[in-house]
């Protein structure tokens, strides 16, 4: 009787222990190792700040143009409707 129920159990152990978790060790592993030699590639984002500067200097220059239009408009309406 003993014989049986070990015999069944070592027959599970090995079809279901080793069979399903042999497979997920080993591609748990790989998976962490590949992202991890794509970080160096951040060197990219240093490129990014170059592009920035130059429209930093543009921008300046275009919000002196909206801040006289919205002042006209803004302030040619309230004197209108209080003079008449």
């Amino acid at each position: 009787m003993m014989n049986t129920g070990l015999g069944a159990r070592n027959l599970l152990q090995t079809t279901t222990s080793p069979g399903f978790t042999l497979p997920p060790i080993p591609t748990l592993p790989q998976g962490s190792v590949p992202p991890l030699p794509t970080i160096p590639t951040i060197p990219t984002i240093p490129t990014i700040p170059q592009f920035t500067l130059p429209p930093l200097p543009s921008f300046p220059s275009i919000p002196n143009i909206p801040f006289t239009f919205p002042s006209f408009p803004f302030f040619s309406p309230p004197p209108s409707t209080t003079s008449p």
